[in-house]
């Protein structure tokens, strides 16, 4: 169990900086999705259901949907 932690962290850094280091928007929101699904993974390992499902659903779901609609709406101009 301790090496698939070290691999998920390994994994969990490695998204998050690749979330700060590209400057393309949509790139970074993946990675930032991928951070949140990795993180949901490392909840459920530690026997944290409750943690992981609200994880997934606020930090994969809700933030990726919230932040493409913001860069799409940034993007064609949109006012509301």
């Amino acid at each position: 169990m301790a090496v698939l932690e070290i691999i998920l962290v390994v994994f969990l850094v490695f998204s998050a900086l690749m979330a700060v280091r590209f400057d393309e928007e949509l790139i970074s929101i993946i990675f930032l999705s991928i951070f949140s699904l990795i993180l949901t993974a490392l909840y459920l390992l530690h026997k944290a259901a409750d943690v992981a499902l609200a994880e997934a659903v606020i930090g994969a779901g809700l933030n990726t949907a919230i932040f493409m609609s913001a860069i799409s709406q940034i993007r064609h101009g949109d006012s509301d």
